[in-house]
């Protein structure tokens, strides 16, 4: 790629530092399209286990959180200052999807030796086709760009090592990881697949109360427990498992006898939480610390949060303005609903955990049986795409066909958006 080309799309990308968060970067269709081709050949000349030195950088997810990109930059230190692994999910959720995958490609390409990228589980089509990125590239360009990147994705690879130490990746541990040379074996391109060591690598979540392999509650992939982290650190002689995957409250989170760490670097993530966004910066020694985002000062749109028990992970504290009518805290729940994307119909609702499904069904009854527009609207604008699921079949059950059938639908329409709202039937007096 002409380096004068990438250096004016660094520069337009840097630019609207000084301006007010959101505002979009134009870049052409063209460009984009040379950043996906670009980086897609330089992640296949590199090992899929990418065998790194200190001192790094290590961040976790991003999600479109375009503006907490630059100020983690801006903490951490533009490249090439610092040298930077990341560890996936940099699009879906957040509304700069575009600008955050394409600064994130244009420095690869730009110090391919210094700053690198692993695959997480939203880059893949099946997903991000969901949680909102192929929306976006389609509002602000068209599906073919959305295929372009979903080539580019096809080839990241998955997993770092870090002096022979530290193993990271985005999701976690797999039953079938014997050692580590079957992660370079995995072969690309290559869509993930619905299990094995692939997905599990970016799918797996620790759990404190399971005893070395369980169930996972997103239906898909396996949480693993502290002995399964001891034994593998044990059998490879590594120091520390590194991923992201899940929000946590101070966005790093220890596990397993500081033998793991999650790190999570979108703060305030989707504008729902308090959570703080972390990046952890590994020295020469292999000491880590950590340099932290904190959550903006912001009213947050919806915070709300569950009773299940079970969740690995912590989800944040120190809720704002919590509310009772909605039908779940979406964004928490994303590790027990994000793997169901595959799903429909029965096998969707039962896949469906317990606590989620009687309070989707109660809300969503109560608000269609006592008629109560406020929460309905409300139970709409703050659903994640599975609970506008469960949400059709409720209302479906009790007679309003006509929006049931244009929720239920909700995954296959392109047009529909997670925050509009469909008042032509409030107004035509259903409620």
């Amino acid at each position: 790629m002409d380096s004068a080309v990438l250096n004016d799309i660094i520069g337009r990308l840097l630019d609207v530092r000084t301006e007010r968060p959101g505002k979009q970067v134009q870049l052409s269709e063209a460009e984009i399209r040379q950043l996906c081709v670009a980086s897609k050949d330089i992640f296949l000349s590199q090992p899929n286990l990418l065998e790194l030195e200190a001192p790094i950088k290590i961040c976790g997810d991003i999600h479109g959180q375009y503006s907490d990109l630059l100020r983690l930059f801006e903490y951490g230190g533009f490249p090439p200052d610092a040298n930077y692994l990341f560890l996936g999910d940099y699009v879906d959720r957040g509304k700069q999807s575009l600008e955050t995958i394409c600064l994130l490609l244009a420095y690869k390409i730009k110090y391919p030796e210094n700053f690198f990228l692993l695959r997480g589980n939203h880059e893949c089509a099946s997903i991000n086709r969901i949680y909102g990125f192929f929306d976006e590239c389609k509002r602000r360009f068209n599906v073919r760009l959305w295929k372009t990147f979903t080539d580019c994705f096809n080839c990241l690879p998955v997993a770092a090592l870090i002096d022979e130490k530290i193993l990271c990746m985005h999701g976690g541990l797999s039953p079938e990881l014997k050692n580590l040379d079957q992660i370079k074996k995995i072969a690309r391109p290559t869509d993930v697949p619905d299990s094995g060591l692939l997905c599990d690598l970016l799918w797996a979540d620790p759990d404190k109360d399971v005893a070395r392999w369980g169930d996972n509650d997103r239906g898909v992939s396996f949480t693993f427990g502290p002995d399964t982290v001891s034994e593998f650190l044990q059998k490879h002689d590594l120091d520390l498992i590194c991923r992201a995957h899940q929000v946590v409250e101070d966005g790093y989170e220890f596990f397993a006898k500081r033998q793991l760490v999650t790190i999570f670097s979108a703060p305030n993530y989707c504008g729902e939480f308090d959570n703080a966004g972390a990046m952890m910066s590994v020295d020469d020694s292999l000491l880590c610390s950590f340099q932290i985002l904190k959550p903006a000062e912001k009213k947050q749109k919806f915070v709300a949060y569950g009773s299940n028990g079970s969740r690995p992970g912590t989800p944040p504290r120190g809720a704002k303005d919590a509310k009772t009518n909605v039908l779940c805290s979406c964004a928490w729940f994303t590790c027990s609903v994000e793997g169901l994307q595959r799903l429909s119909g029965s096998a969707l609702w039962n896949s469906f955990t317990k606590w989620e499904t009687e309070m989707v069904r109660r809300v969503a009854g109560v608000c269609v049986q006592q008629k109560v527009e406020h929460d309905l609207i409300d139970t709409y604008s703050y659903a994640c795409i599975q609970c506008i699921h469960i949400l059709a079949i409720v209302i479906l059950e009790n007679g309003v066909v006509s929006l049931g059938v244009r929720w239920y639908t909700y995954p296959n329409s392109a047009h529909l958006r997670m925050q509009e709202v469909c008042l032509e039937e409030i107004e035509d007096g259903w409620v």
